[in-house]
């Protein structure tokens, strides 16, 4: 392409990038080199000729589901306005979720990523401190990692849990249900910690409250309530861990001729896109995952290029009050 324009090498990486001086008459006819040929500058020579991939790398369990969409599209916003770039993996595979974690976080250290953000409850604390010492560049999203806190954003999911029990006895409820997420996810073990201990407090066993396990997804919170139904569960009020799964709550009572709030008030736990849109429109625990996102992905920008971005670690739970809870049905 240089030859073409009848310039240097050194004239025509100038006038590519835009850095160091050059001639309008240089630039002209790089210009027209580069339509002539079609040219595109390869990143990857770009990259190894600064030391710098201006990538940050993001891991996520998977692409499903509302939760991590909001996160993805704030970090990639926030890097677009830096002129740099988000390499995205999850897991995949045949192995564990854990091997799986493992092999998607070593696929973006492969991509000589500047930085690496992980949101999975995969891992264990050793493993995450373990990528830490390989990796200095790192920040964890939605999980309280000791030893790395300063690199940790997350809300307080225990607060959150808190929030939602006392919403529902505020609402005169007494018998409730719950769909937990999975045991192995430190953020559910936190909000059903905070929702039972509330209830402890109110004078409602642990015990006395009718609870399945789902796995996030609205399939489990579907097959839950029926097997909580068939069960012969007596409740007025069911927490779901996740919007997802209420959703599929929801859509099961309905299903089985049961109103929603009339019969059975229904909460949720994100505030996801989907539960402003369902009917009845969904009362749920706003997370801003996104908003965790942005400011981990800052922190990775001050850390890997030297930028100076406010970063903020404040993310409380807050209650959304919309449609689907209200007081127990009379009589």
């Amino acid at each position: 392409m240089a030859r073409l324009a009848g310039v240097g090498v050194a004239t025509a990486s100038r006038v590519i990038s835009g850095k160091g001086p050059f001639s309008a008459d240089s630039a002209s006819r790089v210009q027209a080199a580069i339509e002539q040929l079609d040219f595109r500058p390869s990143r990857i020579a770009r990259a190894l000729s600064m030391k710098s991939t201006n990538a940050i790398g993001v891991y996520v369990p998977d692409f499903k589901g509302p939760f991590y969409g909001p996160m993805l599209h704030a970090i990639d916003m926030e890097l677009r306005a830096q002129d740099r770039h988000m390499v995205i993996a999850n897991g995949h595979g045949g192995e564990d979720v854990r091997e799986q974690a493992l092999n998607g976080i070593e696929f973006l250290m492969d991509r000589q990523c500047e930085g690496m953000l992980l949101t999975t409850y995969a891992l264990r604390d050793a493993d995450i401190l373990a990528l830490k010492r390989r990796f200095p560049n790192l920040a964890v999203v939605n999980r309280d990692v000791k030893g790395m806190r300063s690199q940790c954003f997350t809300v307080d999911h225990k607060a959150g849990g808190v929030l939602a029990a006392r919403t529902l006895l505020e609402h005169g409820h007494r018998r409730i249900a719950v769909i937990a997420g999975p045991a192995a996810a430190p953020d559910n073990r936190l909000r059903l910690q905070g929702f039972f201990d509330t209830l402890a407090a109110a004078g409602i066993a642990r015990g006395s409250v009718s609870m399945v396990t789902g796995d996030f997804a609205a399939e489990s919170g579907w097959a839950g309530t029926g097997q909580l139904l068939a069960e012969g569960a007596k409740f007025t009020a069911m927490f779901c861990c996740n919007d997802q799964m209420a959703m599929g709550a929801m859509s099961r009572l309905q299903a089985d001729g049961l109103t929603v709030p009339g019969d059975v008030s229904v909460m949720g736990y994100d505030d996801t896109d989907i539960a402003a849109w369902l009917s009845p429109r969904l009362t749920t625990i706003r997370i801003v995952v996104g908003d965790m996102g942005l400011n981990a992905c800052r922190l990775l920008s001050n850390l890997c290029f030297g930028t100076a971005l406010p970063v903020s670690r404040e993310f409380g739970p807050e209650l959304i009050m919309r449609d689907s809870l209200a007081g127990p049905k009379k009589g």
